[in-house]
């Protein structure tokens, strides 16, 4: 058996009383694209969060190729981080730099790269995504929001990592705009050989761009398997959400 690309065994988070992750597993595989649904709360940000080492668990095991992240020193949590790319939920551009600027961004700022060789990079990542080098010179305000996605998702890959993480890839998005965003995660990730781990409660993008399904329900993934079978999961609480009825074992909370 390879290693896989991440590997997550009994990983708990609280904060406070309120305990998010309480035990989860979970693999993702080398040029795997792995997606996570579940409701809002459920800690799929979370866990986003700490495989980035942006929050340390409270127990548990993360692997990045097999080497262990969790306590690893600042240093060394860089390194490993540079395998990484991430979109953003909201895109997360700087307004005060040019569109050219923000998808060189990591190339300049973690790369060292000259700003010429930079630019003609960003410019490569740009084309990818569909956008001229003309958006180059734009700034973010001058952006619809598909097209700050695809920024995004230009700035994401223009390091080459061998890791891209999604967060909420099409929300905020018409349908339309939202299935060309995730053709153009599916081309992108291919094209790289990365493997991807993403988090959406967005059932068609998550067929879209899957290559397995896994649930976070209540702390620890419940189900994981191919796009294909989840649909005969034989699971209540999976069956509720990706059918999206509000009568099933998931009780939504509602505050007075």
């Amino acid at each position: 058996m390879s290693v896989p690309k991440i590997r997550i065994r009994g990983l708990h988070k609280a904060f406070g009383p309120k305990k998010v992750l309480t035990g989860l597993d979970l693999d993702v595989g080398a040029r795997e694209s792995v997606v996570i649904i579940g409701g809002s709360g459920t800690g799929k940000s979370v866990l986003l969060k700490c495989i980035l080492g942006l929050l340390e668990p409270d127990a548990g095991s993360i692997q990045i190729d097999g080497e262990e992240v969790v306590g690893m020193p600042v240093g060394e949590r860089e390194r490993v981080n540079r395998k990484v790319g991430m979109l953003f939920q909201g895109a997360a551009l700087f307004d005060s730099l040019t569109v050219w600027e923000n998808t060189a961004f990591g190339l300049i700022q973690a790369r060292g790269l000259a700003r010429p060789e930079a630019k003609k990079i960003a410019l490569e990542k740009l084309t990818q995504v569909g956008l001229g080098p003309e958006v180059g010179e734009l700034s973010p305000a001058e952006l619809s929001g598909g097209m700050r996605k695809r920024v995004g998702l230009a700035r994401a890959i223009a390091t080459e990592p061998e890791i891209v993480f999604f967060d909420e890839p099409t929300t905020g998005l018409d349908p339309i705009m939202g299935d060309v965003i995730n053709d153009l995660i599916v081309k992108c990730v291919r094209e790289l050989g990365a493997s991807g781990l993403s988090i959406t409660h967005d059932m068609a993008s998550a067929r879209k761009i899957a290559d397995r399904i896994a649930m976070l329900y209540q702390g620890k993934i419940i189900w994981a398997g191919p796009v294909p079978e989840i649909d005969r999961s034989n699971n209540p609480y999976v069956d509720q959400f990706i059918h999206g009825r509000a009568e099933g074992p998931i009780k939504m909370q509602v505050r007075a």
